[in-house]
């Protein structure tokens, strides 16, 4: 059977194409959607593949679907925003913005530590419901209450799902707004990016089904020590990947993991910053801002991953060993299961790789990479 690939490719870039196309006979596949921008022009937006196990269902040009942890570039760029605006300093403490932050030892507790990952709340300590997770005064108010589980500041330990309610509530205390009401109104709606952080209802009927591996349900497992950081930041807010077919999921906003989009929408919204934030004539972030988020802050073997991992505002930093782009100025994120998005300054380019069958890893894995890999191969 002949996989037809769907949607526009410069020919530039026709390897791409045959990458997708090959990764979906292949079955490593079920569907997917790669785009790529070059200097804010879409010269990738390609989709194939099936939005259902049965396959009965064509991967459409509007379908979108969670993207798990790709979603907190999302938040990333809500904070710089206002950053940007000069209503929000990464350097104050937390507390200037959100007083009852100010518990149990984080009073000197800075904004880029909650960018960073390294504000030392990367789980809860109070055990709470999957429901629970769908109330935002309940989850905020627990990790103001909390104290760090390390130093603050001195080392990375991944946030999973802890970092969007942490930068969501000091959006939402500087702005009045919660994050993805921000998100819609000031990023969103301005790039016209189909993409959401609490899903209106009206758009579920676009939206796939992720398929954990094996098909059946899946959550992030943790072996050995069940004390550790890294398994008490998994167990704690726990998180299933069949919950993220539920309406409560979708409407909900946990703006470090239940974001809605495609590959077009991705990149679309992240070409802001690959183009020193000014696309198609929407400027969201002067040139100055833009740059700072390739600054390295903070840089270590990160405490949950595991895995030595150095990150600007937010954003991870291109890897020394086994870099994704052969360019310097370089940053992304992924998301569990796959998505991944990755933004490079030097050639003002943003790649996004979206999916809906899912792999073990929390930040990629080979079918991104390759299809990465294409795109500057092409370039």
């Amino acid at each position: 059977m002949t996989i037809e690939v769907c949607g526009y490719c410069d020919d530039k870039f026709s390897k791409v194409k045959d990458l997708l196309a090959s990764s979906v006979q292949a079955g490593d596949d079920l569907g997917a959607s790669f785009a790529a921008t070059v200097d804010g022009e879409m010269v990738v937006d390609l989709w194939a593949g099936t939005t259902d196990e049965a396959q009965t269902s064509p991967w459409e040009k509007d379908t979108i679907v969670n993207v798990y942890s790709t979603t907190k570039t999302m938040s990333f760029l809500c904070a710089l925003v206002l950053a940007d605006r000069g209503q929000l300093d990464f350097d104050a403490s937390v507390a200037t913005y959100w007083p009852e932050f100010a518990q149990n030892g984080k009073e000197a507790v800075k904004v880029w530590h909650l960018m960073n990952h390294a504000a030392g709340l990367s789980g809860l300590e109070v055990p709470v419901s999957t429901s629970d997770m769908y109330d935002w005064d309940k989850i905020t108010g627990l990790l103001a209450a909390q104290a760090p589980w390390w130093e603050p500041g001195t080392a990375t330990g991944y946030h999973a799902i802890t970092q969007g309610y942490l930068i969501g509530e000091v959006v939402k205390r500087i702005s009045g707004r919660s994050l993805g009401q921000f998100f819609a109104e000031e990023i969103a709606q301005p790039l016209d990016a189909d993409f959401h952080i609490g899903v209106p209802e009206d758009v579920f009927p676009r939206i796939g089904c992720l398929i954990p591996p094996g098909g059946g349900d899946a959550n992030p497992a943790v072996q050995g020590d069940q004390d550790s950081i890294v398994a008490r930041t998994f167990r704690n807010p726990p998180v299933s990947a069949l919950e993220s077919r539920t309406s409560e999921w979708r409407k909900a906003e946990i703006p470090a993991a239940n974001g809605h989009g495609n590959a077009r929408s991705v990149a679309r919204v992240q070409s802001v910053l690959a183009c020193m934030g000014e696309v198609d004539g929407v400027r969201l972030l002067s040139e100055e801002t833009a740059k700072s988020v390739m600054i390295e802050r903070i840089s270590g073997t990160d405490l949950v991953l595991g895995v030595p991992m150095s990150f600007g505002l937010g954003y991870g930093l291109n890897p020394v060993v086994s870099p994704v782009s052969p360019s310097k100025n370089v940053c992304g994120w992924g998301g569990w299961g796959g998505s991944v998005i990755v933004v490079d300054q030097d050639v003002r380019a943003s790649i996004s790789y979206v999916m809906n069958k899912m792999n073990d890893g929390l930040t990629g894995d080979m079918r991104s990479a390759n299809l990465i890999s294409g795109f500057y191969q092409s370039l």
